[in-house]
């Protein structure tokens, strides 16, 4: 499974593809951070995002895309430019018909580092472990980009057995809903 893991943001967008199947190493195939200048024009900036982006499904080819889910943040602005980029990459994937997956921050820490309340140093050293790197990817967009990508390949897998489970077992059942049947 390859896949591209991105983590959003509109000054700096992470973007790394992680290649590999559950219970066996990972390889890391690449990962960067696509950048934006802060004093250009909105538009531009999400054209930017699309274009970095664009050229990493070009050359890496992934067949899934793993996207952070944008979460409540006290600062408006950074959650906005967060959502916008997200969007961006979600929409660029689908042109693509290639799968996307959103996963929260700390799904993703768990995964990689067994604590959804983890640090970025902890996330960067556990990236480094489980990819066998010299040193931690920089920044630490770059490096958690990669963490989503390790938190699907890891993941997906049991998520896709449950969702069928779930889809076989409401498979020719009727749903009560307060009091009727849908």
């Amino acid at each position: 499974m390859r896949v591209l893991g991105v983590d959003p943001g509109l000054t700096r967008c992470g973007v790394g593809v992680v290649e590999g199947v559950p219970g066996r190493p990972l390889t890391m195939l690449g990962v960067g951070v696509v950048r934006t200048p802060v004093d250009a024009e909105l538009g531009d900036r999400l054209v930017a995002v699309e274009r970095g982006i664009e050229q990493w499904l070009d050359e890496h080819r992934p067949e899934y895309v793993a996207v952070e889910r944008v979460f409540s943040q006290h600062n408006v602005r950074t959650v906005m430019g967060t959502a916008q980029a997200s969007a961006v990459a979600m929409l660029c994937a689908a042109r693509r018909g290639i799968p996307v997956a959103l996963h929260t921050p700390s799904e993703v820490k768990a995964a990689v580092t067994g604590s959804g309340r983890a640090d970025k140093a902890q996330v960067g050293a556990m990236v480094t472990r489980v990819l066998r790197l010299a040193a931690p990817p920089r920044p630490a967009d770059a490096a958690d980009a990669l963490a989503l990508a390790i938190c699907h390949v890891w993941r997906a897998p049991a998520q896709n057995r449950l969702q069928q489970a779930v889809a076989r077992h409401a498979g020719g059942k009727t749903i009560a809903t307060k009091g009727r049947t849908a």
